[in-house]
């Protein structure tokens, strides 16, 4: 009996132990390619690391700890960069991501709201077709429309000047899209003002995100039971009133990551600002992740970008546990409950 009892004992604890098994590759490539580099990040930022020591690394001799100067550097825009401010750049990125979660979410939502009625013609076409932008690299996205905003030869000038022309202006438009420095609504952000290149990068922007929020609302949508469109209209409920007393609610479990995922992948869209402005003019249009990037592509400031990149993943957690909070995104029905 004793030996059965040992026997049961080791058994359990092999199976309780065969999870971690499994998961242990996971951990150990997790363990070289993020959670080192990550360490190693944080190190050099207290560093005054640059190209010379990429060599030894941390062995080099002439690699001094200068404690929290990188940071402080950063929040008092002490760095001899031109027309460079921690909370400038900082609040631009905040408005960016804000900006177009505002603009996608509607507009998937209605544009999936319309596809999905009842007898519409090539309805699968229509899908198939708002599912282009999604596939297509951000990189070939922003090369496009900086083409489409050129100055002189730019698709949208032109449309413009067409425009005009209906309106008795043969005149052509030459919008300086992102040369201009000046906002056309002064005051609007006033501690990062809006550039034309803003309002440029907005609208390439919007026609490569609402069609995420569109596959998603479409899903949501499919799952809704028709019976309760049946019998709000048998009650006679309104479509306007039926839309916002059972599509908006339902929508609302599947829609709200999607915000929050459209927030964070807004928020550090990377390829897209950089092919398309580079963070211009004059770095009115610069997030967090590309002016790190230029700090090791252009001064090859190892130390001071290791140090924007931390500030940037605390920054990218604290929004993250915020809007999670408050939107509970991640829970589910049970724990919602």
């Amino acid at each position: 009996m004793a030996v059965a009892k040992s026997t049961q004992k080791a058994r359990k604890k092999r199976q309780s132990n065969l999870p971690y098994l499994y998961l242990l590759p996971a951990f150990l490539i997790m363990g070289v390619i993020t959670f080192y580099p990550l360490i190693y990040q944080v190190i050099i930022s207290f560093t005054n690391f640059e190209s010379k020591h990429l060599l030894l690394g941390l062995k080099s001799p002439e690699l001094e700890f200068i404690g929290f100067k990188n940071y402080i550097d950063i929040f008092t825009a002490a760095l001899p960069v031109e027309n460079f401010n921690f909370f400038r750049v900082l609040e631009f990125n905040f408005w960016w991501a804000l900006s177009n979660v505002f603009l996608h979410v509607p507009a998937g939502v209605l544009i999936a709201t319309l596809l999905n009625t009842e007898g519409l013609w090539l309805k699968r076409i229509y899908r198939a077709a708002y599912i282009l932008p999604v596939v297509v690299p951000p990189l070939v996205v922003a090369t496009v429309w900086t083409n489409i905003f050129d100055e002189r030869y730019g698709a949208m000038n032109q449309l413009l000047a067409m425009i005009g022309g209906f309106f008795g202006n043969p005149d052509p438009v030459y919008i300086r899209w992102f040369e201009d420095v000046k906002p056309p609504i002064p005051g609007f952000l006033p501690g990062a003002p809006l550039t034309l290149a803003y309002y440029a990068m907005m609208i390439a922007n919007f026609w490569l995100g609402w069609p995420f929020m569109s596959v998603v609302a479409t899903g949501a949508l499919q799952s809704i039971p028709k019976d309760l469109y049946e019998a709000a209209s048998i009650d006679g409920a309104t479509g306007n009133q039926q839309f916002w007393n059972i599509t908006v609610p339902l929508l609302r479990p599947a829609m709200i990551p999607a915000a929050v995922y459209g927030f964070t992948l807004s928020f550090n869209l990377f390829n897209f600002v950089f092919f398309m402005t580079g963070g211009g003019p004059a770095r009115s249009t610069e997030l967090l992740v590309t002016f790190a990037y230029n700090l090791v592509r252009n001064l090859r400031w190892y130390g001071v970008a290791a140090a924007f990149a931390v500030i940037i993943f605390i920054v990218a957690l604290i929004v993250f546990l915020i809007t999670n909070r408050i939107t509970r995104a991640t829970q589910n029905y049970q724990e919602a409950g």
